[in-house]
C-alpha cells in the first residue's frame, strides 16, 4: 500500500508536504511547471523514491535511462524499484535505420507517445508515475485541441487505475502555460528562479487547502530541500511573562526590572556603540539561570565575536561549553528568509531556546532578497513571541551624533515592545556613550539617560545625567537655572 499521511501521499520532501497540508491527494494528477534548471525533475525523483517498496514509473522524454540513473545515484537516490521508460529522441542513435527526432508536427510522424506510456503502465503496474515532460506531446499534436485531448485522456487513464501522477511542463510564458495546462490537472506547482534563489509556489490544489505564496527551495547533493513560509498563527505555547534582568543594577533600574519574556526588544544605535555587547549581557544572565540563548550574527565571524566579548569579561567560551549559549554565523547571501526561519524554528522547537538575538537587521535584510522585510520580520518575531521566546534585534543607525533620532531605518519599530537607545555624545573633549529607554509596553521605565561604558571589566552604566540638554544631539549643554534671578 502507498504510504499516506492523513490520507495524503508523501512527496518525499518534508517541507513540500507541509505546504500541501500533508502531501498529495492519492489517485490525482499534478503538473510541476518551470524553466530549465528550476528543479522539476529532482522533485519528481523525490516523489518516485519516497516509498522504497512501492513500484514507480518514470517516463522520460528528454534524458536516457543511464544518464538519469547516474544523476540520481550521485544525489543518493535509490531507483531500484523505479522503472524508467525512455521515450526521448536519443533512445535511437543517428545510425539506426529508423530514427526519429522532434521536428515540426507537419514533418514528423506521430510516434504514439501516449499509447507507449499506457503500455508501460500496464506492464509495470505502478502506484506513482512521473512524466518528464508533457511539453514533448505538444510537438506531435496537430493543434492545441488535440494536445489537450491527449493529455486529459492520458491523465484520466492513469489515475483511474489507481496511480498518482506528476507531470512536468516547460514554462517559458507563465500566462500561456496556465491557459493550456492549468485546468488539466488537480494541482499545479510552479518552480521559479530569482538570481541565485529558487522558489516553489502551489497555485492550484483541488480538494484541499494549502500554504500560499512563494516558498524557498534549495538543490544540492542530496536533492531538494523546501522551506515553507513561516505562518506564526499556527504555532504557540502558554508561558509566563516573567522578568529578565540584565544583571547590571543601574540598567535594570532604567528598565524597572529588565526585559520581559516573550517580547521583542530593539537595541538601536550607531556603529561601535555597544549594541552587541549589551544584547549578550542580557543573554549571559539568562544563561546563568539555565536558559539556552542563541546569537545569529550576519556581520561577524564566530571567532571574532567570541574574542571580542571575552575581552569585556563575559565568559562566552564557558557558556558555549555549558550548552546554554551559542553563536551562529549566517552568510546572508546564502540564506533566504524562509531557510533562516526554518533554522530558527529548529533551534526553538528542538533545543528549547529562550532568547534569540539577530545581529543585525541590516544583515537580515540582505537575506530577504527584495522581499518585504517588514512582513518577513513580522512573521518571524510573532512566531518567536508566540513560542515564549524573548527576541533582541540590533539596529544600526547611520548618524554618529546629531540628526533625527530614529529607532530603525526599516520602519519595523512597531514590532518592538521595548526600545533601548545607545548614543554617542561629546563632553569635555571626550567621546562618551549614553543609554536610554524609549519604550516599554509591559511596564514603566526610567525616562532619564545614563552614561554607558564598555570596559575590560564589563559593561558599566552610570548615574542619571541631570542638568544637561542636547544629549541626543551628541552635544550636551548644562541647563542654566533661573532660580534667584532678579525681576
Amino acid at each position: 500500500m502507498s504510504k499516506t499521511i492523513n490520507d495524503r501521499l508523501t512527496s518525499g520532501i518534508s517541507g513540500l508536504d507541509q505546504i500541501l497540508g500533508g502531501g498529495f491527494l492519492p489517485h490525482r494528477s499534478y503538473i510541476v511547471r518551470g524553466g530549465p534548471g528550476s528543479g522539476k525533475t529532482t522533485l519528481g525523483i523525490h516523489f518516485l523514491t519516497a516509498e522504497p517498496d512501492t513500484r514507480s514509473l518514470f517516463v522520460s522524454m528528454g534524458e536516457d535511462d543511464q544518464q538519469l540513473r547516474a544523476d540520481a545515484e550521485r544525489q543518493g537516490f535509490n531507483l531500484d524499484n523505479v522503472s524508467i521508460v525512455d521515450l526521448s529522441p536519443s533512445s535511437t542513435t543517428p545510425g539506426d535505420s529508423e530514427p526519429y527526432s522532434i521536428m515540426a508536427p507537419e514533418d514528423a510522424e506521430d510516434p504514439g507517445l501516449p499509447a507507449q506510456i499506457c503500455e508501460a503502465f500496464e506492464r509495470v503496474g505502478p502506484k506513482r508515475v512521473f512524466i518528464d515532460s508533457l511539453t514533448y506531446l505538444k510537438y506531435f499534436s496537430p493543434d492545441a485541441y488535440q494536445y489537450r485531448k491527449q493529455v486529459i485522456s492520458l491523465l484520466r487513464f492513469l489515475t483511474s487505475r489507481g496511480a498518482t501522477v506528476i507531470c512536468t511542463a516547460e514554462q517559458v510564458d507563465a500566462s500561456r502555460n496556465a491557459g493550456e495546462l492549468g485546468f488539466l490537472a488537480d494541482g499545479i506547482v510552479t518552480m521559479s528562479q530569482d538570481d541565485a534563489r529558487r522558489f516553489l509556489e502551489v497555485t492550484k490544489f483541488r480538494g484541499s487547502d494549502f500554504s500560499s505564496g512563494k516558498h524557498s527551495i534549495k538543490l544540492g547533493g542530496t536533492g531538494m530541500r523546501c522551506f515553507p513560509r513561516l505562518e506564526p498563527g499556527a504555532h504557540g505555547v502558554d508561558f509566563d511573562q516573567t522578568g529578565m534582568p540584565s544583571g547590571i543594577a543601574d540598567l535594570d533600574k532604567q528598565l524597572k526590572g529588565g526585559l520581559t519574556r516573550g517580547t521583542v526588544t530593539i537595541i538601536t544605535g550607531p556603529t561601535g556603540v555597544g549594541k552587541t555587547s549589551l544584547g549578550i549581557q542580557f543573554m549571559r544572565t539568562a544563561c546563568e539561570q539555565g536558559q539556552r540563548t542563541v546569537v545569529y550574527t550576519f556581520e561577524e565571524m564566530t571567532s571574532t565575536l567570541t574574542s571580542r566579548i571575552e575581552g569585556i569579561n563575559i565568559p562566552v567560551t564557558e557558556l558555549i561549553a555549558s550548552g546554554t549559549f551559542a553563536i551562529e554565523a549566517v552568510e546572508p547571501l546564502h540564506y533566504s528568509a524562509d531557510e533562516f526561519a526554518a533554522r530558527v524554528r529548529q533551534e526553538v522547537e528542538e533545543r528549547g531556546t529562550r532568547i534569540i538575538m539577530i545581529d543585525s537587521l541590516a544583515g537580515y535584510k540582505l537575506s530577504i532578497s527584495g522581499d518585504n522585510v517588514t512582513r518577513r520580520l513580522h512573521a518571524l518575531c510573532r512566531y518567536l513571541v508566540n513560542m515564549g521566546v524573548t527576541v533582541i534585534l540590533l539596529n544600526e543607525v547611520e548618524a554618529i551624533t546629531g540628526g533625527d533620532v530614529r529607532t530603525t531605518e526599516l520602519g519595523v519599530s512597531y514590532l518592538a515592545d521595548t526600545v533601548i537607545l545607545l548614543r554617542y555624545m561629546e563632553m569635555e573633549g571626550e567621546i562618551r556613550k549614553t543609554v536610554g529607554v524609549l519604550k516599554k509596553r509591559t511596564g514603566d521605565f526610567e525616562k532619564s539617560l545614563r552614561e554607558f561604558d564598555i570596559t575590560s571589566d564589563g559593561i558599566k552604566v552610570g548615574k542619571e545625567l541631570k542638568g544637561l540638554k542636547g544629549i541626543l544631539r551628541g552635544e550636551p549643554e548644562h541647563v542654566v537655572s533661573n532660580e534667584g534671578a532678579s525681576e
